[in-house]
């Protein structure tokens, strides 16, 4: 393994703070990446990971992703600071546990911020650092999915179609910004990571005995393989990646 292989690169991190960003975050940082964190709302939790992060020249910047002005004026201070930018992790996402057959229970109200959050502040990311990514040589672009996108269980149906939404999109944006632009999904299931800690510790096994790895992914897990994404599974663009543990196969 090349430690240093996003040597020179710039990387952001759509809500790099929480769980699963940090650990994106780190890796990215690890091998040499100069990182840009966004973040809604804690300025501290975002600054905390920067803090931790190896190497030098990283960034904190509030850029809610449902804001597409303050997306665009973030594209601008990453071109004026730092030139370029080589890869694009859509984190930011958000849910709310709801019974899929309690369809009143799932508000218009929560619908909407879902997809807004989930899809279409991925989109505006996209839209907003779409010239940077397509400078030079090209960048890659990694949206986090979830393997609910494909086998409809999750938190609540509206996640679900949210991140069925996002694997569409990835196909889509492939086909239309290759060859500059690269996009794949990282697609996890159940993740050992902030949501899952909110969860009764007996669930939380019955989801590890139900995965054929009997364990559920780590957050550095899913880092694993946006790095992986980004330095050495360059031939591809437009796929989905499962990093599930085959719990599709039970």
């Amino acid at each position: 393994m090349n430690a240093r292989s996003m040597q020179g690169q710039v990387a952001l991190v759509t809500g790099g703070g929480g769980g699963i960003g940090s650990a994106i975050c780190q890796r990215l940082a690890a091998a040499g990446a100069k990182v840009i964190i966004t973040y809604r709302k804690s300025v501290e939790q975002a600054e905390a990971v920067a803090a931790q992060l190896p190497g030098s020249d990283h960034l904190v910047a509030q850029a809610s992703v449902t804001d597409s002005a303050a997306l665009a004026g973030l594209a601008e201070q990453v071109a004026g600071r730092y030139g370029r930018l080589d890869l694009l992790v859509n984190n930011a996402g958000i849910t709310t546990p709801v019974p899929h057959e309690d369809l009143d229970a799932l508000s218009d109200g929560w619908i909407d911020r879902i997809f807004q959050t989930n899809w279409r502040g991925a989109f505006a990311s996209v839209r907003a650092f779409k010239a940077l990514l397509q400078a030079d040589d090209g960048g890659t672009i990694v949206n986090l999915s979830s393997i609910a996108g494909v086998t409809g269980v999750g938190s609540n149906v509206a996640y679900c179609a949210s991140k069925a939404a996002l694997d569409s999109m990835t196909r889509s944006l492939a086909r239309a910004l290759a060859p500059k632009i690269r996009v794949v999904s990282v697609s996890p299931g159940w993740v050992l990571g902030e949501y899952a800690k909110k969860m009764d510790p007996a669930y939380i096994r019955q989801q590890e005995e139900m995965t054929p790895l009997k364990r559920l992914a780590s957050p550095e897990d899913v880092a694993e393989t946006v790095w992986a994404v980004a330095t050495k599974l360059t031939f591809m663009t437009g796929n989905i990646v499962p990093v599930d543990g085959g719990r599709p196969l039970l």
